[in-house]
């Protein structure tokens, strides 16, 4: 038979809580707001946990779990945390989502000024927001979704000019200057499938086992590595569906040994034409990877902190994961906040040999920041 709970058992129970909740104010943990509110006899306001304020004495505070319970008691709401608003994360979000709506449904690149204007805030302070939770400048933005609804609309549009003016551009010539960089060919090579595009391939064998590079006449577009060759050409299909594959010629297995060098070499540069093709933000992601020096590593949390976007850390792990070109794009020098080897696409052991491999020739692996 179980016994009611004494008072002394609430008691301990609402002391263990409210120290609880006294470790989130001192830490001002922005996870809690929501949870519960505290209110300062001194000053007569109540606050979330994540107000900035200076902090009260422990002895003037009490808490309340409802901002109408705070209010009710007789206290006031902070000016600074507002408490009896929505969140401050929740509000910018909102903001931001809205400034997105409105990239997403204007027929030009958006004028800053304009969507400053329309959020309430400066022209620095919401170009910094929208930056910090969305990864990319408003401008960015909005190209990068015009550029997702050109190669829907060039796959089934009548003619080129169709699909850009479909897909928002209101000039032809400024999506042309841009094209061949983020389709990787010609527009009408695009909205052919890439059929008449050709891949030229090969492969080589290093410590790692097989490699296949594959290139367009603009560069390298992919490195893969594995053990199974018949396996590596599935997976360039893969990503290059409606490409035709060549088997590379005497010229181009120069350039599969200098790609096989740089695993033998690390500290040898990389200077290798590329055709790099992702979007907006794995491209920043990937060139973010090829900035971490040899012989060193960074976290996923590192890099997204590089990137201006700290929340962005499983987004960055999910590019890693995605790229295309093993070596060139070292995403073999990202591990976990302990140091530990996370996934990798070409197998753990691979980049545990990788980044072994680049401390020997120079510098021991550690993580930065």
């Amino acid at each position: 038979m179980s016994r009611k709970p004494r008072n002394d058992d609430k008691r301990s129970s609402g002391a263990a809580l409210d120290a609880q909740r006294w470790d989130a104010v001192v830490a001002r943990d922005k996870s809690a707001d929501g949870a519960f509110f505290f209110s300062v006899s001194s000053t007569g306001v109540y606050c979330r946990p994540s107000c900035p304020s200076r902090r009260a004495k422990r002895e003037n505070v009490a808490f309340h779990a409802t901002s109408t319970e705070a209010e009710a008691a007789g206290f006031r709401p902070c000016r600074r945390c507002r408490p009896d608003e929505i969140p401050l994360e929740a509000r910018r979000a909102q903001i931001v989502a809205g400034a997105c709506r409105r990239l997403e449904n204007e027929g030009d690149v958006p004028n800053l000024d304009e969507l400053a204007k329309a959020s309430g805030l400066s022209r620095f302070h919401f170009h910094r927001i929208f930056k910090d939770i969305v990864g990319v400048t408003p401008k960015d933005y909005a190209l990068a979704h015009r550029r997702k609804n050109v190669r829907r609309e060039l796959q089934r549009s009548a003619s080129v000019t169709d699909a850009i003016y479909d897909a928002g551009f209101n000039s032809s010539s400024r999506f042309y200057a841009s094209a061949s960089e983020f389709l990787g060919m010609t527009p009408k090579k695009f909205r052919d499938g890439g059929k008449h595009e050709v891949l030229m391939f090969a492969f080589g064998q290093c410590m790692l086992g097989d490699i296949l590079v594959a290139a367009s006449a603009k560069g390298i577009a992919a490195i893969l590595i594995g053990d199974d060759r018949d396996r590596l050409i599935a997976d360039l299909r893969k990503i290059f569906p409606n490409a035709e594959l060549a088997t590379g010629d005497r010229q181009f297995e120069k350039t599969v040994a200098r790609v096989v060098g740089l695993v033998d070499r690390p500290e040898r540069p990389a200077d290798l034409p590329l055709d790099i093709r992702g979007t907006a933000f794995q491209q920043r992601v990937w060139k973010a990877l090829q900035e971490i020096p040899l012989g060193t590593t960074e976290t996923y949390t590192d890099v997204a902190n590089r990137l201006g976007n700290p929340k962005a850390v499983r987004a960055v792990a999910r590019a890693c994961a995605t790229n295309p070109l093993a070596i060139v794009v070292p995403c073999h020098r990202v591990v976990r906040v302990d140091g530990s080897m996370a996934g990798f696409r070409w197998g753990i052991e691979r980049k545990r040999m990788l980044i072994e491999r680049e401390a020997a020739n120079g510098k021991k692996p550690a993580r930065r920041g």
